[in-house]
């Protein structure tokens, strides 16, 4: 055999002794894969175990007691939210309400009837915001609002699915006010197997990943939308 084809059986062993350990057990491909694999696993543990704190948390939200607070907001998204805030409102709770994120086809003289509210009371004590569309836009709504009045503390009237995000919102638009949670509970999820119930654990699932959707965009330092119509809409009597 010559020397060239020496060479090139050797050059050829060479080849597959390392093609041989790349894909090796120990082989860098290997080796990242499992690394991979680890940190994916790794990531979906935290991920679920922090679903699992978010909804025991929401599932063991009540509402305060004998709470009192310069004003109160309610962030529409339900009747049930509204007549809550308002008998709230009544009870003196708070000394003014902002109904935030109000349809604009949804008139003052409307939402008044809805809630069996006097005249008196809402022409004294009760604003309407047209311009929020979202929870973001909650919030800049209610900063704004917070702004004008020189509110200290304020009583956050939500869903209790919907709470940790609104106080998120609200407290990152205005970080100077104290937000107390007061959540409208609809069902008593300490008391039934919520996560054996399709429709609460899609709520909680979607709650929740908007919740740390939130985070992780304030944390990325990303820009948003600041959730506003940017026009007032007018406000029937």
């Amino acid at each position: 055999m010559s020397r060239s084809q020496r060479n090139d059986e050797t050059n050829i062993s060479r080849e597959s002794r390392s093609e041989r350990s790349l894909f090796s057990r120990r082989g860098p491909l290997r080796r990242t894969a499992r690394y991979l694999i680890l940190a994916a696993v790794v990531i979906a543990a935290i991920v679920f175990a922090g679903f699992l704190r978010f909804a025991d948390a929401v599932a063991t939200m009540k509402p305060p007691t004998d709470i009192k607070a310069d004003a109160i907001i309610v962030l529409t998204g339900g009747y049930q939210r509204i007549d809550q805030a308002v008998e709230l409102l009544r009870s003196g709770a708070g000394t003014r309400l902002l109904i935030s994120g109000a349809n604009p086809s949804t008139s003052r003289a409307q939402i008044r009837k809805m809630t069996q509210s006097s005249s008196d009371l809402f022409s004294c004590c009760v604003d309407v915001g047209y311009d929020a569309i979202d929870t973001i836009g909650n919030a800049n709504e209610a900063a704004r609002w917070i702004g004008d009045h020189d509110y200290s503390n304020v009583l956050v009237v939500t869903n209790n699915y919907h709470m940790h995000r609104s106080l998120y919102e609200l407290r990152r638009a205005s970080p100077k006010t104290e937000f107390i949670a007061y959540p409208v509970v609809s069902s008593d999820l300490t008391r039934k197997n919520w996560f054996a119930d399709p429709d609460v654990l899609r709520t909680l699932l979607y709650e929740y990943a908007k919740y740390v959707g939130a985070a992780a965009r304030d944390i990325a330092g990303m820009g948003k939308s600041n959730g506003l119509r940017g026009l007032t809409s007018p406000d029937g009597k």
